[in-house]
């Protein structure tokens, strides 16, 4: 649901009341490490996803995210955030437009067509399983596509907006179920997982590309916050601007962790994206099996 955000903190909310523009998202196709972080920007939205560090007390990730996104400030947050409201902040406007800009390149690459992998994922009646699906950003237009979608949520309010989602568009999905990602099973031509993957730390994140590789016959999309030195250090200094509203733990991923994840389950990263805004970072990977790559 979230890449390289979170809540609003004080910090952010001084950025953009100082007037600071929000930029479109980056369409540069290109590596995290490649990337220049704008400095004040950037330490803006590393406050926003920052938590206060970890106590000896053993954290329960799963637990928070669900509780979380269960409660009506994080649901009442980021289903405002992921809609047309307009009672929205400039720092709120920044994340939606760069969610929707990973959302938009999973759908041009699912329409690229230049492959078998393309046209067996894509086509009325294949098959999609979306893992995390929030508010069905991607579900739904994907079932207004006929793809057959599989989508599920840890949060049981994410769900149900799903679905309500769904039956405005006049669409309907395969099945909408809450359950977490482990719990998921069978195969399909595609898997996605957006902007999830900030939740759970490293070796976590390698437990959950084994499950997403073992349900994906043809494509795997994930994204996820990147770890780049700048990052880190900015995330970092994020740490010293505590604010009110305390949200999940922000865990950002090395993008050569992800990739050698991949690999090691037989999949290969055949396209990557970063969508970079002022207050969202998410790299996009799509990965097929190493049969189907090329």
């Amino acid at each position: 649901k979230m890449a390289f955000f979170l809540v609003v903190l004080p910090l952010a909310s001084a950025l953009q009341g100082a007037g600071r523009r929000c930029r479109p998202a980056s369409t540069k196709v290109r590596s995290a490490a490649d990337f220049i972080v704008p400095g004040v920007a950037a330490a803006g939205v590393l406050a926003v996803a920052t938590l206060s560090p970890p106590t000896a007390e053993a954290i329960d990730d799963k637990k928070e995210v669900e509780s979380y996104f269960n409660g009506e400030v994080g649901f009442g947050r980021w289903n405002k955030i992921y809609s047309d409201s307009d009672e929205v902040n400039k720092v709120q406007l920044d994340i939606r437009d760069g969610h929707a800009a990973t959302i938009d390149r999973v759908l041009g690459w699912v329409d690229d067509g230049d492959d078998d992998a393309t046209t067996n994922s894509a086509k009325k009646g294949s098959s999609w399983c979306d893992l995390g699906c929030g508010v069905g950003s991607l579900a739904i237009p994907l079932a207004q596509k006929g793809v057959e979608v599989h989508a599920s949520d840890i949060s049981a309010a994410m769900v149900s907006e799903t679905t309500r989602r769904a039956s405005d568009a006049g669409v309907s999905l395969k099945s909408c179920e809450t359950k977490d990602m482990e719990s998921a099973s069978g195969q399909y031509n595609a898997v996605s997982c957006i902007d999830v993957m900030i939740h759970y730390p490293t070796d976590t994140m390698v437990g959950l590309i084994e499950k997403l590789t073992s349900l994906a016959t043809d494509r795997l999309f994930v994204s996820f916050a990147p770890k780049t030195p700048q990052y880190t250090l900015l995330k970092a200094i994020g740490g010293l601007f505590p604010g009110p509203s305390k949200t999940t733990r922000a865990y950002l991923h090395k993008e050569a962790d992800v990739e050698r994840a991949l690999n090691d389950q037989g999949f290969v990263v055949k396209k990557r994206h970063l969508t970079a805004t002022n207050f969202y970072f998410s790299l996009l990977f799509e990965a097929v099996p190493k049969d189907k790559a090329f």
